[in-house]
């Protein structure tokens, strides 16, 4: 089937790494982009973490018309004008909200470390969320997503230090800290950090939904999404990619290039190949 619209992660997806060249996925972009097909990045990170923050440089004005990235785990929403990034309505917290969130993360760090002995590091400069470190001995080097083996490795640390209900019990707490500083937190995690904030990925998505493909007359039989990191990371709690799952995108086509073996949300058909299935996947668009 030929997409009109695909929703892709951008590490571990498009790149294996921030440092490798972009390169080889831009060509196959190119060309789709060319044809009038929406390509819509989704990416917890922020733009100029993306190619060097030079993305917009690869492209044409008339390619990146058809370019959208959806960044910060639902802060940032942009399109391109005149061959430079155009900032649409942001999901920003205001400062006393952050410092809610702050404060909330801070707390969850203290019980962690005051009642069951476990050191975490906070993240406090993301837009929108913070980021709690979880396994603060365990160094990802440039391969920022989600690894082979990472979420045992998490679970065994939790079940050492007394946490018996692992992760779903580090995202009530924190949870729960939201409501005691006052305010609704949201919680994800991708096995090494737990994040918290007001908004994820699905905020993303639901905006480019309604702000560009229905004013296309692009309906989600004609979408698909990839990523790799959909897998269940304990019972009830979706990788980030998950979160592209909404209530208007479920019906659409979803794809996990991952190679790790585990439960995935219904809705996922299981790829494997990592970013080469992803890049010949986009080969085969152009080539139909």
């Amino acid at each position: 089937m030929q997409y009109k619209a695909i929703f892709f992660d951008w590490d571990g997806t498009a790149v294996k790494s921030r440092k490798e060249p972009v390169d080889s996925v831009v060509e196959l972009m190119k060309k789709l982009l060319s044809k009038d097909v929406k390509m819509i990045i989704i990416s917890g990170t922020t733009y100029d973490k993306i190619a060097d923050g030079k993305l917009h440089e690869y492209f044409t004005k008339q390619e990146l018309g058809n370019l959208y990235l959806g960044l910060g785990r639902g802060a940032h929403n942009y399109s391109f004008k005149e061959g430079k990034p155009l900032l649409h309505k942001e999901f920003l917290p205001s400062q006393e909200e952050k410092l809610k969130i702050h404060g909330s993360v801070f707390l969850l760090h203290q019980h962690l470390l005051r009642e069951y002995g476990l050191d975490s590091d906070i993240v406090f400069t993301r837009p929108n969320y913070c980021k709690l470190d979880l396994m603060v001995n365990h160094d990802r080097s440039d391969n920022l997503f989600l690894q082979e083996g990472e979420t045992e490795m998490l679970q065994d640390i939790l079940h050492k230090h007394g946490i018996r209900e692992g992760l779903i019990e580090l995202m009530k707490l924190a949870e729960d800290f939201g409501k005691k500083n006052g305010i609704t937190i949201k919680a994800t995690t991708d096995a090494k950090y737990l994040e918290a904030g007001l908004t994820t990925k699905s905020d993303n998505v639901d905006y480019f939904v309604e702000n560009v493909l229905k004013p296309e007359n692009i309906n989600m039989k004609e979408c698909c999404f990839w990523g790799d990191e959909f897998i269940y990371l304990d019972k009830g709690i979706p990788g980030s990619d998950a979160y592209m799952i909404t209530e208007k995108t479920r019906i659409a086509e979803f794809y996990d290039v991952s190679e790790i073996d585990a439960e995935r949300p219904e809705e996922v058909k299981r790829l494997g190949g990592g970013t080469m299935q992803f890049h010949l996947f986009l080969k085969q668009q152009f080539e139909r």
